[in-house]
């Protein structure tokens, strides 16, 4: 079934001290940031479950990405329903992503795994 919780996302003003409190309180391993330039440090939840930890000026509040099994199709029936949806992005070599708002304004994204996007 589409729609499970795949991926999230947390915003830190202190990377490192939302590093210490989120390994503190689930026991998660966060990893060194695997990607140039950028300081996203990634954990695992479950086999197919997972997240991402990163500075930002604008903390206060996680990031849900959503799986789907056809990106396009999900973006359209957001839009369909009122919610809003930008356009999807890739994730080289891991997939596609796409930014949204339903219909009381609450985010979430969309996440669509797919090797060959990029």
């Amino acid at each position: 079934m589409a729609g499970k919780v795949v991926h999230v996302e947390i915003k830190a003003q202190d990377a490192d001290r939302a590093q210490d409190f989120w390994s503190g309180v689930f026991g998660w391993e966060i990893g060194p940031s695997q990607m140039p330039g950028m300081d996203y440090r990634m954990f695992r939840t479950a086999d197919d479950q997972g997240g991402g930890l990163y500075p930002a000026d604008d903390p206060g509040s996680l990031i849900v990405y959503f799986d789907t099994a056809d990106i396009d199709a999900s973006i359209s029936k957001v839009r369909e329903l009122g919610g809003e949806a930008a356009e999807k992005a890739p994730v080289p070599g891991f997939g596609w992503f796409a930014a949204c708002e339903d219909t009381e304004g609450n985010s979430f994204s969309l996440w669509q795994s797919d090797s060959s996007a990029g």
